[in-house]
């Protein structure tokens, strides 16, 4: 069978910025990608249903029998029996989305399933709808990765120069390095991805992932729920955030309740507001409604998009939203929601030159012994392309 993982375009636009640059089966939630959780669960690959401008780097793939998956939605092996068990024009439906379709070629390129061929949802699904969902979902995303990933398995010695607090395990992948850092499982577990480290004098509670080949700054306090994808270095104070990877909070600042996207970088200093001083429901900017929505959350702090930085000292507000490739700097509150390639900060801001925000990408992917190819230049400019 194909299994293919489509973009729900609701979700999609819901997730903004973080899908400017990727399909929703690309996002880190917990210690994996919803790709990597749904290729684990069904053992072979998946191919991507997603906008135009990313099919390129993510290309679809069809054949004559094709199982769609909606990537917004966790695997588990109930809700892999219900999927599996669909026929060919079948759609198992949830309350409110599209959960799976099995369909023929000629229904995949129409994608048209007729309402009698509805197929109700019976397991309960764990979701993504919106960016905060991504830190507020966070622990039990963490907890599943964690079982299914350590199962059958056991971590790399821990050094005993670190302290030990809680009864949740900590697992240590090959490679890891962890010194006089304590370790704090109480409310959750702790996995270390292989060849990480954390540096001497973190305090670290769980539930918390370190990615592959990342690391933890001396003295960082770092509170769960919270992970920190791979090629990533952390510093500072950070509460129940996720770091999708390859990006950099390297020194002293608060961050809390927040998404930080690749490639990101956080300047010294960069101190973000996680609740109002009224104490009020936070609101964030939505871009498929192209206003502020409330997210019933008391907690809130930065979503931000792939390539874009903080300089020294920036200050943001409860709940702000930064698009992709946007350099924020200077003295004050940047507005609550600062689009994609923008340049300045509280002052006002001017649109980045696309010519010279693909520089900068480029010498940050040379960093990592990567290229900033052809195919990556043209997300950024269709990205660009249609940002007022």
């Amino acid at each position: 069978m194909n299994y293919i993982l489509f973009d729900d375009q609701t979700v999609r636009e819901d997730m903004k910025p973080l899908t400017f640059t990727k399909p929703i089966a690309d996002i880190r939630f917990g210690i994996t990608t919803m790709r990597e959780k749904w290729e684990r669960i069904l053992g072979q690959k998946t191919s991507s249903l997603t906008e135009k401008y990313l099919s390129v780097k993510y290309p679809l793939i069809k054949d004559e029998s094709n199982i769609l998956i909606n990537s917004s939605v966790c695997p588990s092996e109930a809700l892999l029996k219900e999927i599996e068990a669909l026929k060919t024009n079948q759609a198992l439906v949830g309350s409110e989305k599209v959960i799976a379709m099995n369909l023929s070629l000629e229904n995949l390129d129409s994608m048209e399933i007729a309402e009698s061929e509805e197929v109700k949802l019976k397991s309960e699904t764990l979701c993504i709808n919106y960016p905060w969902d991504l830190f507020s979902k966070l622990g039990k995303a963490i907890e599943s990765d964690f079982e299914k990933l350590t199962k059958g398995r056991k971590s790399q010695s821990i050094s005993k120069t670190n302290n030990f607090i809680g009864e949740h395990p900590v697992f240590m992948e090959e490679g890891a390095k962890v010194e006089f850092a304590t370790l704090n499982t109480t409310d959750g577990p702790i996995y270390i991805g292989k060849d990480a480290e954390i540096m001497e004098g973190a305090v670290i509670r769980g539930p918390f992932t370190l990615g592959d080949n990342s690391k933890i700054n001396a003295n960082a306090r770092i509170y769960g729920p919270t992970s920190i994808g791979p090629h990533s270095k952390v510093g500072g104070e950070v509460n129940n955030s996720l770091f999708l990877g390859y990006a950099n909070k390297s020194h002293d600042g608060y961050l809390g309740n927040s998404v930080i996207g690749e490639w990101c970088n956080l300047g010294a200093g960069t101190n973000v507001s996680n609740l109002k001083n009224t104490y009020d429901m936070v609101r964030v900017w939505n871009y498929r409604l192209e206003t502020f929505i409330n997210t019933e959350l008391q907690f809130c702090g930065l979503i931000i998009g792939d390539h874009s930085k903080t300089s020294i000292g920036t200050m943001l507000n409860t709940g702000t939203v930064v698009g992709v490739s946007t350099n924020l700097f200077g003295a004050g509150f940047p507005r609550q929601f600062v689009s994609s390639f923008g340049w300045g900060g509280f002052s006002g801001l001017k649109k980045y030159n696309l010519k010279k925000a693909i520089e900068v990408a480029e010498r940050v992917y040379a960093r990592r012994g990567m290229k900033f190819d052809k195919v990556e230049k043209n997300i950024f400019k269709a990205i660009h392309d249609c940002t007022i």
